[in-house]
């Protein structure tokens, strides 16, 4: 019902919102136009054509942007705690998460998976890969369980801001920095960079290693090249560790004291 109430409300203004839908895949699509810069000078980037880079991309701001359609309201949450008005969403019978997930709900972020989807069919195109059933799930499945990693790890620099208040942007080095870097072969960043985002943060099973898995491509550090099959367990892993760094957050709320 919250969510529908600002829906109804970004609709009410329709061209509005078709502006912002249309502002915001032209913004997102910037880097993506980095990328064609790219590649009117090189053929071949970190092993990777402009096709595959073309679905690299889009795996990784598709993923970004159903997260952030999703739960991207709740890194306010540490505005809330500031002014003490989360002590309305704790009286309510209403999961404290669902409220504040659902909090300013932004239908115009529907623009950024657009645009992904976009780059994708582009990418589609260019691509020379053998499909099959398997890789069509995996290209799939991965989308869904990018998603889930980025909504969890929306969720943890949430629950970061009971500890640390305005640490915002923060929480946002690890999403929107993420998907940047993500939307790169992970391989031109060094190893130290793989291995980080492989063992502490799995930004990796976003995209990276599903992408090597549908492209045929070698893994990294050694790694066996099914591992991408792996990012379903690896989002199931995230949201449980979200969901318990949020409660523990809660527990640790005492209002502003005022």
């Amino acid at each position: 019902m919250l969510v529908q109430m600002w829906i109804r409300s970004t609709l009410a203004y329709p061209a509005s919102f078709v502006m912002m839908v249309i502002s915001a895949m032209l913004i997102t699509g910037t880097d993506f136009v980095a990328i064609l810069l790219m590649f009117s000078h090189l053929d071949v980037f970190g092993g990777f054509s402009l096709g595959e880079m073309a679905l690299l991309y889009a795996t990784s701001s598709m993923t970004l942007g159903f997260a952030d359609l999703f739960t991207g309201s709740i890194e306010r949450v540490g505005r809330r705690i500031r002014e003490g008005t989360l002590d309305a969403y704790l009286i309510r019978p209403v999961p404290a998460f669902v409220q504040t997930a659902a909090d300013e709900f932004r239908l115009d972020r529907i623009g950024r998976p657009l645009q992904a989807l976009l780059v994708m069919i582009l990418a589609f195109t260019r691509l020379d890969v053998d499909w099959t059933v398997a890789k069509g799930i995996m290209l799939v499945v991965s989308v869904v369980a990018g998603s889930v990693i980025f909504t969890a790890v929306f969720v943890l620099g949430a629950a970061f801001q009971f500890i640390a208040i305005d640490s915002a942007e923060l929480a946002n080095s690890f999403t929107y920095g993420g998907s940047t870097l993500t939307q790169y072969p992970l391989t031109v960043f060094g190893k130290e960079i793989v291995r980080a985002v492989t063992f502490v943060v799995p930004l990796a099973f976003v995209n990276y290693y599903p992408v090597l898995f549908v492209l045929d491509k070698p893994a990294p550090l050694g790694l066996p090249s099914w591992i991408g099959l792996l990012s379903p367990a690896v989002a199931v892993l995230m949201v449980a560790l979200a969901a318990l760094a949020w409660r523990a957050g809660l527990r640790r709320y005492r209002s502003t004291g005022s």
